[in-house]
């Protein structure tokens, strides 16, 4: 009895036998987070205002910035091109980053 040629697997079948495998789904997110240090929001005081404000005047759409921002128990800094800043709503959006500008604790410009 001859045996039968064997039907080429397709590439993309092929490459999914080399996935890494994971065994503990959600691990490495849960190990992140319990690494993660919650840290006070810091309240700035008039001088340290002030100067935000003045920052603050010089941001227009379209401008390349950095903000340091507090979000959920942490400080985070995004680099970017201004997408809108609004004063009325307390909104600045960086790329697709939207921060309320009472958890803004400093811009570079």
């Amino acid at each position: 009895m001859a045996s039968r040629p064997r039907a080429k697997m397709a590439v993309a079948d092929r490459a999914k036998q080399f996935l890494p495998f994971a065994a503990l789904k959600g691990l490495p997110e849960a190990l992140a987070e319990k690494e993660r240090v919650v840290v006070p929001k810091i309240v700035l005081s008039d001088d340290m205002a002030e100067e935000l404000n003045q920052k603050m005047r010089e941001i227009i759409p379209g401008r390349i910035i950095s903000v340091v921002y507090f979000h959920k128990g942490e400080y985070l800094k995004v680099t970017g091109m201004v997408a809108r800043f609004d004063r009325n709503s307390r909104m600045l959006q960086v790329v697709n980053t939207r921060i309320n500008l009472d958890d803004v604790l400093d811009v570079e410009i």
